[in-house]
């Protein structure tokens, strides 16, 4: 499907970005790709990598600027929605920047995309949006809902909107390992609370997954990918082994254990070989068969949270990524 398409990636010299353009480049070859985002010097930097690539274009701009998201758009088929504002501490002291971005911004976007004649839209989701504790999750979860409704506010046009969802990155520059890396020649790592856990999921199942919902969706579906979880603690054995744990308390907003599938969307919820997806309740596209495919659908109590999981990941796992991809932890 997106061989020798058009694609736009919003924050795209971000982590994801990152790992999507090259492997997407390699994989399909797009006739073009366009990396959005405000900040000038990672363009700068990103840019270096595909110096003499014609298919990679940069475009500065902010997806607050319907504007400048218009001229953007023109003749792309397919977007990546990248950009947030997603540090969890940062959104709570910022709540107006927040909503901005990952709402407005939202708006803006599918408003554009419409106009555009846009083919396809998938948008990263969190694990924060579901049952959200946090002002960043409750902003995702409007954007989540936001992109579902798209495809009924585009009316009789070509529009698709679809949501991805998933949980830690391993070895991101947002995520605790290059932090416990950093901190492990101290002796001392500083842990918010033992009983914590996480879901874990490299860059490039991110990347597959987004590839998935794009050849898969018929609009409005949210995608769950199924990952293993790992406690807090074992990820910091993992990094250092002989390091002393140091309880700090939990962050503001933060929350205990991960969850991407509550209670309240089982009733909707379908389950594949390595993934899940929540249908919208709206219009009745939850019992349609051509969004439904070979799906099974979970148990009325179900539920996909990082402390119930059947799928743990070992210390010894981790410690075999992070050997592997040493160049690659804390890059972006």
């Amino acid at each position: 499907m997106l061989t020798n398409g058009s694609i736009l990636i919003t924050g795209g010299t971000g982590s994801f970005g990152h790992a999507f353009v090259p492997l997407t480049l390699a994989k399909y070859n797009p006739r073009r790709l366009v990396i959005l985002s405000r900040d000038e010097m990672k363009q700068w930097e990103m840019a270096k990598l595909y110096s003499g690539d014609d298919r990679v274009r940069f475009f500065i701009g902010d997806v607050r600027d319907k504007d400048r998201l218009a001229r953007a758009l023109n003749g792309i088929d397919y977007v990546v929605h990248a950009a947030a504002t997603k540090i969890v501490p940062t959104a709570e002291y910022n709540p107006f920047e927040c909503v901005k971005t990952n709402i407005i911004g939202a708006m803006n976007l599918i408003d554009a995309c419409i106009d555009k004649g846009v083919k396809r839209v998938v948008a990263l989701s969190t694990d924060k949006a579901s049952s959200p504790a946090n002002l960043y999750g409750a902003t995702k979860l409007a954007s989540d809902k936001l992109f579902v409704a798209g495809n009924s506010y585009s009316g009789d046009g070509n529009t698709s909107f679809g949501v991805v969802r998933y949980g830690n990155v391993m070895g991101s520059r947002g995520s605790v390992i290059p932090h416990f890396q950093s901190l492990a020649g101290k002796g001392v790592l500083p842990i918010t609370d033992e009983r914590m856990t996480r879901f874990m999921i490299t860059l490039e199942q991110g990347v597959e997954l987004v590839w998935h919902a794009f050849e898969d969706m018929v609009g409005g579906e949210i995608y769950v990918k199924k990952i293993p979880s790992m406690k807090v603690t074992d990820m910091a054995h993992a990094v250092s082994p002989d390091a002393r744990h140091e309880v700090v308390g939990i962050r503001p907003g933060e929350k205990l254990h991960e969850q991407m599938i509550g209670y309240e969307d089982a009733a909707n919820t379908y389950e594949y070989d390595d993934h899940y997806k929540i249908l919208p309740a709206i219009h009745n596209w939850n019992n349609d068969p051509e969004r439904i495919k070979n799906g099974r659908r979970v148990a009325p109590d179900f539920t996909y949270c990082s402390d119930s999981n059947t799928e743990w990941m070992s210390v010894d796992s981790l410690r075999k990524w992070l050997e592997q991809n040493r160049d690659k932890v804390g890059r972006v």
